[in-house]
């Protein structure tokens, strides 16, 4: 398929509200449509209402799709994202400091600095590079502190580790030499190292979707998690979960904080949400039938 330019026109707020109309969209308040796409602009709502069309090369709506409709499901995302960085933010808090406490352990409060201790040795020095901007650029009270007191290049970890970013430390994980310090962070979540390698690259994929406010709820995910292998603690029954939608990564966050917390609060609140919006089709997150019944989600 040859490529074109772009040549679509830039629409008022109304000329926006008529072309959605006359696609076959029911706008009941008008008023409420337009305020909404003046604050958060057309194209992000698009993505929203995309759902609702019969036909979506000429962009026709199918019979009945509503503005409303459209604006439960964005709903819904938002408060999904927000019940998502409160589990995250407990996943990276208990990972950095079980990876802190084992690998000081046992190899020193430098280990994070210490080449050797990698397989990469070129990731590692970008990975380096990163934290000491990081650490150049914080104006953090404890770290002014430590630049004020000590001639370090560098914190020891459990300092440079409160400045890191998820993505930095699963980074540093991830090219971590096998041996039995990775093993031990990985089992006390219940996990064999490749496999928790790649769900905190996955936590931190779904983390930037968040951060960025982009649409969550039925995302087909470009980073798709490993299956466990060997799950120490109670995993799904069958590989019958997609492991590019939301009902997998859901699934993961459940497992890890089965460790971290017992895992209550989140699954209450996740279920709660959803059977707040009945009408989000939760086969678009790759819920499959019977997903109640699994253990995991009990």
């Amino acid at each position: 398929m040859s490529k074109v330019p772009y040549q679509k026109s830039v629409l008022q707020y109304a000329e926006q509200l008529q072309k959605v109309k006359e696609r076959g969209l029911i706008v009941r308040d008008e008023k409420r449509f337009l305020k909404l796409v003046e604050l958060k602009s057309y194209y992000r709502l698009s993505g929203y209402w995309y759902p609702l069309l019969e036909d979506k090369r000429n962009h026709i709506f199918k019979s009945g799709a509503s503005f409303d409709a459209a604006m439960q499901m964005y709903s819904f995302d938002s408060e999904l994202r927000r019940l998502m960085n409160q589990a995250l933010e407990k996943i990276e808090i208990a990972v950095r400091a079980k990876m802190i406490y084992i690998m000081a352990h046992s190899f020193g409060a430098y280990w994070y600095m210490d080449s050797n201790r990698f397989k990469n040795i070129i990731s590692h020095s970008q990975t380096i590079l990163k934290i000491a901007g990081e650490y150049n650029r914080s104006d953090a009270n404890f770290i002014s502190a430590f630049k004020h007191k000590y001639s370090n290049e560098l914190p020891p970890c459990w300092t440079a580790f409160e400045i890191i970013s998820f993505g930095v430390l699963s980074k540093l994980y991830q090219n971590l030499r096998h041996g039995k310090s990775k093993r031990e962070i990985a089992n006390w979540f219940g996990l064999d190292d490749k496999t928790f390698s790649s769900w905190l690259h996955s936590f931190v994929y779904v983390r930037n979707i968040c951060a960025h406010h982009s649409r969550l709820w039925n995302v087909e995910l470009r980073i798709q998690p490993r299956y466990p292998d060997r799950p120490f603690n109670v995993w799904l029954m069958e590989k019958v979960a997609q492991n590019n939608r939301m009902f997998f990564v859901f699934s993961m966050i459940i497992y890890f904080l089965q460790t971290i917390d017992g895992n209550i609060i989140f699954l209450k609140k996740l279920k709660t949400l959803i059977a707040k919006y009945p009408t989000i089709d939760t086969g678009a997150m790759g819920f499959p039938v019977n997903w109640e019944h699994e253990p995991l989600w009990q």
